[in-house]
């Protein structure tokens, strides 16, 4: 199964700069209206997706199904994409690119408004939804995720019982010292990077906000040093850095293999692993078809708190968007809010849902448990982050700059690890004076 690129939270910004002119000018600030009635609502509309797992098992046809209860008339196709990203960048040089569409990375917030139709005012959707201050611009929303995630430890339960270790840990230097004594009492690899399937390493760029239980970190971002003393980033970084360096990651990453990590964990012979809610439940699939119990797939917040507790930062994933150019905006609209509010997507893949006076999902009962602090970050500067984190190169959704961190922390690079981050401060203080002198 793909994964969501969540923590969704800026998911992606990771792409190079957006090369899409579209064809969107003469349609900029175009409104999706809600239908009125259900019934005079018509057309075949296509849905573009990355969950290929869904489409393939024919999930997708049973959330059609059960919407056309409620819109007879119209007709629901469904695209999967394995390189979402990419192909629809392409596709974005036109107007066909879907009905409804999840918004990509490459495409800068300030440019929504030529591309997606809006949804309605900023402040009318917030009172209802979370996650609207993602795809607001001037007022308007052209954006809506229908799942919420976290990021957070997924872990074997079982594995860390048997390692002696039964409270999570609070700060880094006891989360390394519990990854030893697994090694040292189990037979289960610590900690697993999924090196080579690349993206999950951009998950640590979600730590950001978790350290610090700070709903401005993304104003920090964009305001300072993402590796200064302290900051969150840096702190996530050195970790992962540590694990690696200390042993307690698999032996060659280039090796490992995000697919055969869920059967793994779930068998016990791999202990941990930083992602996010959404994983949960493909872990929890894999412990059954192991025939191991899935009620040892556990989730653990970041090893920090302030003032004694545990903060966890809810975001996004991909947002649905309706395109400008649609002929059935009415209709595509009608999907969208279904989906949104109806289908039981975020229950089914035991997420947090959108709407803001739903429940959290099972999956965070022992968040609830422990007090964690839920918070959402202010995504005001998120446009500027990712115009300074494109002059810089860094490419802080991207893989790259943390497979060479992984590479410096077990001996394939040279360097230390001060020089490496004070390299990464360097250039991204230096990107982001250029990015405020324009």
């Amino acid at each position: 199964m793909l994964r969501r690129t969540v923590l969704a939270l800026a998911v992606g910004a990771a792409l190079l700069a957006s090369g899409c002119t579209g064809a969107g000018g003469s349609t900029r600030g175009a409104d999706a209206k809600a239908p009125d009635d259900p019934a005079k609502v018509s057309g075949t509309i296509k849905v573009l997706t990355v969950r290929t797992d869904l489409v393939q098992d024919g999930t997708m046809k049973k959330y059609a199904a059960a919407f056309n209860k409620t819109y007879p008339k119209v007709k629901v196709e469904f695209e999967a994409l394995t390189n979402y990203e990419a192909e629809v960048k392409i596709r974005m040089n036109t107007e066909n690119y879907g009905d409804v569409l999840l918004i990509p990375a490459v495409i800068k917030k300030n440019d929504y408004p030529k591309f997606f139709a809006s949804l309605g005012s900023s402040a009318e959707r917030a009172e209802t939804y979370r996650f609207t201050g993602f795809t607001s611009v001037d007022g308007k929303v052209y954006g809506q995720s229908p799942i919420g995630v976290t990021p957070g430890f997924v872990y074997n339960k079982k594995v860390w019982r048997e390692a002696g270790v039964t409270r999570w840990p609070t700060t880094p230097a006891q989360f390394l010292a519990d990854l030893k004594a697994i090694k040292a009492k189990t037979d289960a690899v610590p900690y697993y990077t999924n090196f080579a399937a690349q993206w999950p390493l951009t998950s640590w760029t979600y730590v950001d906000g978790s350290v610090g239980c700070d709903p401005g970190a993304t104003t920090r971002l964009a305001d300072g040093d993402p590796w200064a003393e302290g900051a969150d980033l840096r702190v996530g970084d050195t970790l992962l850095y540590d694990i690696v360096h200390q042993g307690l990651a698999e032996k060659d990453p280039s090796t490992t293999n995000w697919e055969a990590s869920k059967p793994r964990l779930a068998k016990g012979q791999i202990a941990t692993q930083w992602l996010g809610t959404w994983a949960v439940i493909q872990f929890q699939d894999a412990a059954r078809q192991a025939g191991t119990d899935p009620d040892d797939i556990g989730f653990m917040p970041f090893p920090a708190q302030v003032d004694g507790k545990y903060c966890a930062v809810v975001g996004p994933d991909y947002n649905q968007a309706v395109n400008v150019h649609s002929p059935h905006k009415e209709a595509a609209r009608a999907w969208l809010d279904w989906f949104t509010d109806k289908s039981g997507y975020a229950e089914d893949n035991l997420a947090i849902s959108p709407l803001k006076d739903a429940p959290l999902p099972t999956v965070l009962k022992p968040y609830e448990d422990e007090g964690v602090k839920f918070i959402e970050l202010d995504d005001s500067e998120g446009a500027a982050v990712k115009e300074i984190d494109d002059q810089s190169e860094i490419g802080i959704y991207k893989p790259d700059y943390r497979q060479d961190l992984v590479d410096l922390a077990r001996g394939a690079r040279e360097g230390d690890l001060n020089g490496f981050l004070t390299g990464l401060s360097e250039k991204w203080s230096q990107a982001r004076r250029t990015v405020d002198s324009r």
